[in-house]
Order: C-alpha cells, then sequence, then structure tokens
C-alpha cells in the first residue's frame, strides 16, 4: 500500500479508507488528496467524519463556495466524500447529499496543420520532436507519452500499445509510418547516446531508470511553440485535440477516433465536431439553400 506522509496520528477510520484505497490500487496521488479533502471536511464538522449528518454535508459544501472554492476543488471534494461514505463508511445515503455542478465545457484549443507542422520542426533535439510527435501522430496523453517503453512498439503490427492508460485501461494507438521513422531515428540517436536501456523507457528522464516527466514535457511543448511564433496557449494536450480534431476533417468514422483516443462515451470524442472547422464549412447553410431556390440554382456541396 502507498503509504502517505502525516505529522498526525493516523485514525482507525483513516487507516480503514486507506485500506479500501489500497484495495482498489488507487494511484498515491489520489489517496493523499482524498485524505486531505477528508481531512478538511472533518475540521469544519470538528469531530469526526463518521458522526456526519445530511445537513452536515450541506453546510460543508454551502462553505466551500462562500470561500470561493473551484469547480475543481469542489469536484475533488465530492469525489472524495462519495468514497468515504459509499465505501468505507457504507453511508450511501449521505453520499447522495452532495452536490456538483457540471464545470462550463469549454471548445478544446485545436492547431492547424501548418501550426503542427511548424512546432515539430521547434524542438532543439530529436527526443523532444519525437515526444511531441507520439503525442500528435498517436493522439497520446502526455502520461501515456512518458510512460512508453521500447517494447510498446508494434513495427510489425504498425501499433503502439498503451498500458494502464487513463482509468488504468490498455488500448492500441495507431502508428503511421512517418511516426515510425520518427521514433527510429530518436532510437538510433539514444542507443548512440547510451541512454536506452533493453525494455526501459522509451523517453528517459534525467535518469536513464525513470521516465521523461510530464513537467518535461509540457516545458518543450510551450518552448517549441514560443520558438515556432504560435500564440495560441499550446500544452502536450493540444496535440491530442488537434490529432482528434484533423482526424476527424479527414471524414474519419468519429467511432474509430473514440477507438483511438480511449476514451469510454462517444460524446467525449463528439465535442471535436464543433472545433472541426473544415466540416463546419462543408456544410451547405439553410440561407445558402434558399437563396439557390430563389435564383434557380443548386447549391455547391
Amino acid at each position: 500500500m502507498a503509504s502517505l506522509p502525516t505529522d498526525r496520528p493516523v485514525t482507525p477510520l483513516r487507516q480503514r479508507m486507506l485500506d479500501d484505497m489500497a484495495m482498489r490500487s488507487m494511484r498515491a496521488r489520489t489517496q493523499h488528496d482524498y485524505v486531505r479533502h477528508v481531512r478538511a471536511f472533518a475540521a469544519f464538522l470538528g469531530r469526526s467524519p463518521d458522526t456526519a449528518t445530511a445537513e452536515d454535508v450541506r453546510r460543508f459544501q454551502v462553505h466551500q463556495r462562500e470561500q470561493g472554492a473551484g469547480e475543481a476543488v469542489i469536484g475533488s471534494a465530492v469525489s472524495a466524500l462519495r468514497f468515504l461514505f459509499t465505501v468505507t463508511l457504507e453511508r450511501p445515503d449521505l453520499s447522495r447529499r452532495l452536490v456538483l455542478a457540471p464545470p462550463p465545457r469549454k471548445l478544446p484549443d485545436v492547431l492547424s496543420v501548418d501550426e503542427v507542422a511548424r512546432l515539430l520542426e521547434a524542438p532543439p533535439g530529436i527526443k523532444y520532436r519525437a515526444t511531441l510527435g507520439v503525442a500528435y501522430g498517436a493522439g497520446l496523453r502526455v502520461s501515456e507519452v512518458a510512460h512508453l517503453k521500447a517494447d510498446d512498439i508494434d513495427s510489425k503490427r504498425m501499433l503502439i500499445r498503451i498500458e494502464e492508460g487513463k482509468r488504468r485501461k490498455d488500448r492500441n494507438a495507431m502508428l503511421s509510418p512517418q511516426l515510425l521513422e520518427l521514433l527510429r531515428l530518436w532510437w538510433r540517436e539514444g542507443k548512440r547516446r547510451c541512454v536506452l536501456l533493453p525494455h526501459g523507457w522509451l523517453f528517459p528522464g534525467r535518469s536513464y531508470t525513470d521516465p521523461v516527466s510530464t513537467r518535461q514535457l509540457h516545458r518543450a511543448v510551450h518552448e517549441a511553440a514560443e520558438a515556432a511564433g504560435i500564440r495560441k496557449r499550446v500544452r502536450p494536450h493540444t496535440l491530442r485535440h488537434s490529432f482528434a480534431t484533423h482526424l476527424l476533417e479527414q471524414d474519419v468514422d468519429i467511432r474509430v477516433i473514440q477507438v483511438l483516443l480511449g476514451h469510454s462515451k462517444l460524446e467525449t470524442t463528439a465535442l471535436y465536431t464543433k472545433v472541426a472547422t473544415r466540416t463546419i464549412r462543408a456544410v451547405t447553410g439553410p440561407l445558402d439553400q434558399l437563396m439557390a431556390l430563389m435564383e434557380g440554382k443548386t447549391p455547391a456541396g
């Protein structure tokens, strides 16, 4: 079980919750966040959370709003308390009292094909060109890029194996011939520099036994965007958004894109239909149809 550093004695309730999270193989970071939110709830109550009532839950959420807590903080607290009430305390009645307002759904930032090309040419070395290339070329999340191993690249089947992606799910991602060639360039350079270990990380960090950090990848994207003269807000996930949008504009079936991205729900993937500008431009508007009828013409498109 992952140990969580604390300067306070571990109460029986907290230990039970830690055990419940460990049995479900929850990540150490998630465990830490859940304990922190439950501790804040206990501090608000002034007593143990296992004595909480429905009114206590309501007062705590009102208190969070009054203190100006953001949607992300409130959402994380709701997840933690739902776990506490439903799993550890077996009080689903309290869990149902938690209110989670859905955050506003913002459209993702997407780069044009030309901007992606400039971005991929901007990194100073082949290593980061390859990391950004695989983020865009396979539509991977930044953590998935960081934790790739050399053995995950299947050049015979032209697939990239993603182990324990989001929600700890495995999946296959696409491997195009151009991306494979880019990865081979990095492989040869990495072997020449003796930084690639057998069966090790494809993109090692400062220590060859550790993967490159997501922070390093964020920094690499920001520096590349600046060098390429791209003024949009660019982060690693922007490349994943661009991957999906560009596939949609190439008329790839949205269900195929859903599988490639590893989305569990189609409506998550459907968000990209709102930013696929080429697809939007290809639609003949009702005004065009009306004017064409009035002029006795057949509208183009």
